[in-house]
């Protein structure tokens, strides 16, 4: 099973900033991106940040200039910079695992739980 924990997430005025942090464990042998994504009300979940193995990245357009993902291969850690927020990333954001658990030849997105950022104006 793979288990994926997430922190970070709160209240914060716009123009501040908060970091998200997600620690993956359990029996993942094979990571081939980690990521952000959020939803918020109403509207669809969608993609925010993804850094793959090679540590290739993509961003949502919206979020360029003022997120920034970061990745611990070792640890199976990735981070989210978020600077600048503004009250359009007030969302549930979910982290994100495109890989491969051990004994399973597929390879499967695995989600955290979420964590809320709201933004105040």
């Amino acid at each position: 099973q793979v288990q994926l924990v997430e922190s970070g997430g709160g209240l914060v005025q716009a123009g501040g900033s908060l970091r998200l942090s997600c620690a993956a464990s359990g029996s993942i042998v094979s990571i081939v991106t980690m990521g952000w994504y959020r939803q918020a009300p109403g509207k669809q979940r969608e993609l925010v940040a993804t850094m793959s193995s090679s540590d290739s990245t993509k961003y949502a357009d919206s979020v360029k200039g003022r997120f920034t993902i970061s990745r611990d291969n070792a640890r199976k850690t990735v981070n989210l910079q978020m600077n600048s927020l503004e009250p359009e990333d007030t969302a549930v954001y979910y982290c994100n695992i495109y890989g491969q658990a051990m004994g399973i030849i597929r390879f499967y997105n695995y989600w955290g739980q979420g964590t809320q950022v709201t933004v105040s104006s």
